[in-house]
């Protein structure tokens, strides 16, 4: 029987300040009378004076800051944040950062307010998995496009104590705001230029590479933004292309990857980043590396579930029109690692550093955090888990 788009509600919220100098347009957009919390990383915004020109835009409010949040956010240092917040008073957050620093923020505003063990916001064997009722209001200033958590809902942390990664999500942690200036990307260096494409490319991957439901808007929108990263992906990680109109695409095709539109009616799948959050918490692995060592595995291992948006995938996507089914879905796979291979990322676990005696601690990992059926149809167990991950290894199938 034809599959049918599900209803479906869209909302978000986000209002996007896109382009060049708009960060002096905080105080505008930060009510008037908030003590603001600046919330960010490492060292980088302070070398290349983007922290400078924040604190410059809120010279009118009261403001502090909290820095450090890692590149995978813990829930440790998350909670360091909150107990600052609730000591002097804060009341507004800004995030000024990548992905991480923006998932380490929204779970920062949404324990700040929560009645109870912040550890409970989270399930998946962590704590009671409790619905927040309401967070602190913040924005962002987005230094790496990659993971659209300057225009959704959700949050990924991780657990130092208890080895795990694991996400939330809630209406009240969108940002009210988020600043966009491709401009900001020309400090990145080329690892994590790439490290954003490829987030970004698994994203869509994720709402799209299932079955078909008719979604001809959702399927359409997702095999364009799929182009734009192959097409300008090589270009982007070259850090001393400092080419506008390339960041700026770059910049907004990764906010659109996941704010949602892609997914609404349609099934999902998040296998890959549930078998690449492993890794993370195995050996601190990239996030969006960890991805890239999975997708080819998962894609040859799942081709017969997948086996009619592989070919879609191929022929749209890719142009490959001609051969066989099989042949078509191996080309495509063999097109996807080459495109990775083009921006210097890893397709297999062995590139990560993971050997086959990681692979019982990381199929253990997934049992533990409830994870064992998974993917868009939940016939994903954790054999078939488990065989992705050798076959990952080293993808000898390509």
């Amino acid at each position: 029987m034809q599959q049918e788009i599900a209803n479906f509600v869209f909302y978000n919220p986000v209002k996007i300040v896109f382009g060049k100098n708009r960060i002096p347009e905080l105080a505008s957009l930060i009510p008037d009378g908030k003590k603001v919390l600046i919330t960010y990383g490492g060292g980088s915004v302070k070398r290349f004076g983007t922290l400078d020109r924040v604190k410059e835009a809120l010279k009118d409010f009261e403001y502090g800051e909290f820095g450090g949040i890692e590149a995978n956010p813990t829930y440790e240092t998350c909670i360091e944040a909150v107990e600052k917040i609730k000591a002097e008073g804060y009341d507004y957050l800004l995030a000024v950062g990548g992905g991480s620093v923006i998932d380490g923020t929204k779970f920062i505003a949404a324990a700040a307010e929560f009645d109870g063990n912040p550890i409970d916001i989270f399930g998946k064997g962590l704590g009671k998995g409790l619905a927040i009722e309401k967070a602190l209001p913040f924005g962002t200033v987005l230094t790496l496009p990659a993971t659209s958590s300057e225009m959704n809902e959700t949050s990924v942390i991780s657990f130092k104590e208890k080895n795990a990664k694991v996400s939330f999500s809630h209406p009240a942690v969108f940002p009210q705001f988020s600043i966009l200036e491709p401009e900001l990307t020309y400090t990145l260096p080329k690892r994590q230029l790439a490290n954003g494409v490829s987030d970004a490319f698994i994203h869509i991957i994720e709402q799209y590479l299932t079955y078909p439901v008719g979604g001809m808007v959702q399927d359409r929108f997702a095999e364009s933004l799929l182009q734009i990263l192959i097409e300008i992906g090589p270009d982007v990680v070259d850090e001393d292309n400092h080419d506008y109109n390339l960041r700026a695409n770059f910049m907004w095709t990764a906010t659109i990857a996941l704010n949602r539109l892609l997914s609404k009616g349609v099934p999902g799948d998040w296998a890959t980043h549930s078998l690449g959050h492993q890794i993370t918490v195995l050996n601190s692995t990239d996030h969006a590396r960890s991805l890239t060592a999975v997708l080819p595995a998962l894609m040859h291992v799942r081709r017969k579930e997948k086996h009619d948006k592989l070919i879609q995938y191929a022929e749209r996507v890719w142009g490959i029109t001609e051969g066989t089914d099989e042949e078509k879905i191996n080309a495509a796979i063999s097109r996807t690692t080459d495109f990775f291979h083009s921006l210097d990322m890893p397709v297999s676990l062995r590139e990560v550093g993971v050997d086959e005696s990681d692979i019982d601690q990381l199929v253990s990992q997934l049992e533990r955090h409830e994870t064992d059926r998974i993917g868009e149809d939940g016939v994903q167990t954790l054999e078939t888990s488990r065989e992705i991950y050798l076959t990952a290894l080293t993808n000898d199938f390509l």
